[in-house]
């Protein structure tokens, strides 16, 4: 069944790459590049929720350090963008050790209300720091790069740019999930005591797999940045953090589909109900709730659990024909 989900995903990203081909739709195009900027964003908090069992809700904080990083570097320092996206992943999985050597001495919800008060540590730090953020008034004119000769600043480039991050960064999650770094995230997701009781260190994966869900979210950052062209501390807060997980919660927690799943479903939906604009989230508090409810494992959970149905009738029907 590997090799049949490994030629899925590659049919998937594939007919993506044929986008441009067809569409011309400048909107088009903003949404597909959102949609595929927040589910790396999304991917990053699920290896932490989702395989090692642990809420971060620092998470759009680390967003907002990779972006702040590639503008700050790009628009002060001059740097190249090729220099300066790299430099706020490294940056945001140092931040994401240094976080993890404190915030795992506790546990459960201690360790999401840790976090929480972290992203808003991280929050008031951009939002008062004018020399280097600028503060209330933010950074404005972060310009999109050029490689070879390609001019990122039009959408189908930024597009693909947008496209190969997500395709290496579901790429990268899947290898995690299938290697014994992946199985032991899941044992202690199961368990701390038992996964100790079974030889697995569990505080130095619960650093690394920090590390990484940082890492992911300044991948995701980085590209925002350059993608927008203004950045404002308004992106590193709660109400960040609280929306990728709700694209996690829909397309389903610990699942490889489930962050591009949720985080499609629900940016079209966003983007259906602009004119309810604040009020949005009165619609989606409801849907959420009837997710937890009746689809707990999201939307690509649901589909797993169809499969072994579907597959069962087959046998049943093939049985009647014998």
């Amino acid at each position: 069944m590997r090799w049949r989900a490994g030629w899925l995903w590659l049919l998937v990203f594939g007919l993506a790459a044929l986008v441009p081909l067809f569409v011309r739709s400048g909107y088009v195009y903003d949404v597909a590049i959102n949609i595929m900027i927040f589910s790396i964003a999304a991917y990053g908090m699920n290896v932490m929720l989702g395989y090692a069992g642990l809420l971060p809700l620092a998470h759009a904080g680390f967003f907002g350090i990779g972006a702040y990083t590639v503008g700050i570097l790009t628009l002060k320092a001059h740097w190249s963008f090729w220099l300066a996206w790299p430099v706020g992943v490294a940056i945001c999985a140092l931040l994401g050790l240094l976080l993890g050597l404190v915030a795992f001495r506790t546990r459960d919800d201690v360790f999401a209300i840790f976090t929480l008060g972290v992203g808003v540590i991280i929050t008031q730090v951009i939002n008062k720091w004018d020399a280097l953020t600028g503060g209330n008034d933010g950074l404005n004119g972060v310009t999109r790069p050029t490689l070879l000769g390609l001019d990122f600043d039009k959408s189908a480039s930024f597009y693909y740019l947008a496209l190969l991050s997500l395709a290496l960064t579901v790429f990268l999650v899947a290898r995690v999930r299938a290697s014994l770094f992946g199985r032991s995230l899941l044992a202690i997701r199961g368990g701390e005591d038992l996964a100790r009781s079974a030889g697995i260190d569990v505080y130095t994966h619960k650093l690394r797999v920090m590390m990484l869900s940082t890492a992911l979210a300044g991948l995701a950052g980085g590209l925002y940045a350059i993608y927008v062209g203004f950045l404002g501390a308004a992106i590193t807060g709660p109400v960040t953090t609280f929306t990728v997980l709700l694209y996690l919660l829909a397309g389903g927690v610990g699942t490889l589909a489930g962050p591009l799943l949720g985080t499609l479903i629900i940016r079209v939906l966003q983007q259906s109900m602009q004119g309810l604009a604040d009020y949005q989230y009165v619609v989606f508090g409801p849907i959420l709730v009837l997710l937890v409810l009746f689809f707990p494992a999201g939307l690509a959970g649901l589909w797993a659990r169809l499969r072994p149905a579907r597959a069962a009738n087959g046998r049943e029907v093939a049985g009647a024909g014998i």
